[in-house]
């Protein structure tokens, strides 16, 4: 094996955590109060002054890491404005930002917490085009179930900003929950597909393709909701 190849995701959990039904139906019964993450909060107040101006369609980089997919994603896009955000100063100055929003053409990318994001977003009445969650922390621990964004209280809320959502993994289950939360909290049936080869979109993907992961695909178009007051 090489140095840089990635290990398979390793878990005591082969399928479905029997207990996700309820954790959603619990979540989706209440109002998520936590406070708000406060450097996050301003950094979105800056940000949503440079959206309001544009008045473009936009496209969401959830976790982006060092930013490499937002630049990629904005290529893909160029009539939106691309949005990567990432919780590490130290991987997004790889791309070589230092201050926040940082713009390299239609790519903004900004030092944010998601559930705190997602939930300003929302509150903003931001519709998005699309959305990606590119391999997010699987946390395959049974017990941490509930810091898998599915079953995070906010995912009612990411899903609530609409377009065009796409995560994309490299463990099964996650993928399989992934697909049943949307299922459970939305309707609309969704299924994990196979990521079919090409040009990987994050680092993340590249590597574990040359580790000879099998990447799973969930994508699913969403209504766009609207904030409750």
């Amino acid at each position: 094996m090489q140095a840089n190849n990635s290990r398979a995701v390793r878990s005591s959990q082969a399928g479905v955590h029997p207990r996700l039904a309820a954790v959603l139906d619990r979540h989706r019964g209440r109002k998520w109060n936590r406070p708000l993450h406060v450097p996050t909060q301003k950094a979105f107040d800056r940000l949503a002054a440079l959206v309001s101006a544009e008045r473009t369609p936009l496209v969401l980089d959830s976790g982006c890491g060092n930013a490499e997919s937002t630049l990629k994603l904005a290529g893909m896009h160029p009539d939106a404005l691309v949005l990567g955000v990432d919780k590490s100063v130290a991987r997004l100055a790889r791309s070589g930002a230092l201050h926040f929003p940082h713009r390299e053409g239609n790519a903004i990318w900004l030092r944010g917490e998601l559930a705190t994001f997602w939930r300003l977003a929302l509150q903003a009445n931001w519709q998005l085009e699309r959305h990606y969650l590119l391999y997010p922390n699987p946390w395959p621990k049974p017990g941490h179930l509930q810091r898998r964004w599915h079953a995070h209280p906010v995912f009612g809320d990411m899903l609530g900003l609409g377009g065009r959502l796409e995560m994309r993994c490299n463990w099964s289950v996650y993928a399989e929950e992934f697909a049943f939360s949307v299922n459970r909290l939305t309707g609309r049936a969704v299924q994990p597909v196979a990521v079919a080869a090409g040009d990987p979109l994050s680092p993340f993907e590249h590597k574990y393709r040359d580790s000879g992961h099998t990447l799973y695909s969930v994508t699913c178009a969403l209504p766009g909701v609207t904030a409750a007051s």
